[in-house]
């Protein structure tokens, strides 16, 4: 998990421009415009032969791998509880399924067998189903006509697709459960905000992703959540840190993060380093790696989390507030506490905007290795 050395300084716009030569930086900052095209589907009745006057029975998530699956692990995570049927994620079609169900199908890959085969299925036994894929080949010739169609309408890289699904399944949601609601043109312009302010023109110190860049280069990093939902994101930033800035890192429960930091794992960080001035490793051989842990919190439980963590070393609590974005646990008493504000409100979307935060980190941990 070691990190390498920087080769572009986050505060050059022009390196990072340069060195962007796939275009990650916009593909990134395109979630609002992913959630945004959902929004207009659904504006567009296109989700309208899912209504009904009965709640569905169960609301099925098939997919195999990758952001589709992600998506809908935390949808079941953070709404399972309070939606009117429950919420099953599953690799492939359950056996049980019938015309009480809604199906959906997502994925990138419309020749996936499990996709193709799953909503064959579900058409078959008269369930209602969506498909979040591209629509064509197999998976249209499986569906044509018997299907809601969210195919995407606005194109990225599939390392930067989740907001996509995500916006789908909670379209999905709204459409079938009528005491849910959600705002997906406000969360896709609280998207656009949460891009903008972690834009290449701004430097670190106004920039939360780049900010979180810094704090983890040169170190072992390790993600952490404390409930069902922020556990799924870490998994999904360890899956894009891999896949985009091709850094491995730990993602794993707070409970576990806390006995390992209280046993020694961030020894050799913080205080323990800064005393290291006069050491020479060909006599004393080399320092031990340092760890930084990044805790990804809701507003509702940041108290919790941050009393937990009270007293650990190299321990950052990651909240979806403006200011401040990232802090130190150690520094805790010396920094101001955010009043109350009217912006991310709802689980669902404070996640959303930790996930394009994390995502954008990803992206400046890539940029400036050049």
């Amino acid at each position: 998990m070691n990190a390498t050395h920087s080769l572009v300084d986050l505060d050059d716009l022009d390196g990072l421009l340069a060195a962007d030569r796939d275009g990650s930086l916009r593909a990134v900052a395109m979630a609002g415009a992913q959630v945004r095209a959902t929004a207009a589907a659904l504006d567009e009745g296109e989700l309208d032969q899912l209504r009904s006057n009965e709640p569905p029975r169960t609301v099925i998530w098939v997919a195999g791998r990758g952001n589709a699956e992600a998506a809908g692990l935390l949808l079941a995570a953070a709404l399972g509880a309070s939606v009117a049927a429950p919420i099953v994620v599953a690799p492939e079609v359950p056996p049980w399924i019938g015309a009480l169900d809604v199906l959906i199908v997502a994925g990138d890959d419309p020749a996936d067998p499990a996709l193709v085969s799953a909503a064959a299925t579900g058409v078959r036994r008269g369930a209602r189903v969506v498909v979040v894929a591209p629509y064509e080949g197999p998976l249209r010739d499986a569906t044509a006509g018997r299907s809601v169609v969210l195919a995407p309408r606005v194109w990225v890289p599939d390392e930067f697709g989740f907001s996509r699904y995500l916006a789908a399944g909670l379209a999905t949601l709204t459409t079938v459960d009528p005491g849910l609601r959600v705002d997906l043109a406000a969360l896709a312009d609280e998207l656009d905000a949460e891009a903008l302010r972690n834009s290449a023109g701004r430097d670190v110190f106004t920039n939360p992703a780049k900010s979180l860049a810094e704090r983890m280069s040169g170190c072992d990093v390790v993600i952490a959540g404390d409930n069902a939902a922020t556990l799924v994101l870490a998994r999904h930033v360890a899956s894009v840190m891999l896949r985009v800035a091709h850094r491995a890192v730990a993602a794993v429960g707070l409970a576990d993060a806390a006995v390992a930091l209280r046993n020694g794992m961030s020894a050799g960080s913080g205080a323990d380093r800064e005393q290291s001035i006069f050491h020479d490793e060909q006599i004393d051989g080399p320092l031990p790696p340092r760890v930084r842990t990044f805790v990804l919190a809701t507003d509702a439980e940041r108290a919790v989390v941050t009393a937990r963590v009270a007293g650990l070393g190299g321990v950052d609590v990651i909240i979806a507030e403006d200011v401040p974005e990232a802090f130190d646990v150690s520094d805790i008493e010396r920094i101001p506490q955010p009043a109350a504000s009217a912006g991310p409100g709802r689980l669902e979307e404070q996640l959303a905007l930790l996930a394009v935060r994390m995502e954008m980190t990803a992206v400046y941990l890539k940029l400036v290795r050049g």
